[in-house]
């Protein structure tokens, strides 16, 4: 004895279960996208925060280095000096 219509009700549960699958599927993938979206925009804040800090650690560090090419100038200036006394009194 066969089922009238079966291939009908076949393909109509294979239908509303294949539509199931890919709305849940669909609603996963939002999401996920949804929560890489919060990710990146938490590691842009820690990014943001590295660059804020590196450069406030570089400013000084800038500074020392100024600082220390400029003894070092001074020292080349005072032995220049030195030695063009130097110079002077064995003449």
């Amino acid at each position: 004895m066969q089922i009238p219509y079966l291939n009908q009700i076949l393909l109509l549960l294979v239908v509303s279960v294949l539509t199931t699958v890919l709305t849940i599927a669909g609603i996963q993938v939002v999401n996920i996208l949804k929560e890489f979206k919060e990710s990146v925009r938490m590691l842009n804040k820690v990014l943001e925060d590295a660059h804020v800090i590196s450069s406030s650690v570089a400013k000084p560090v800038a500074g020392v280095s100024n600082f220390i090419m400029g003894i070092k100038s001074g020292l080349e200036v005072v032995n220049m000096l030195l030695e063009s006394k130097k110079g002077e009194k064995d003449e």
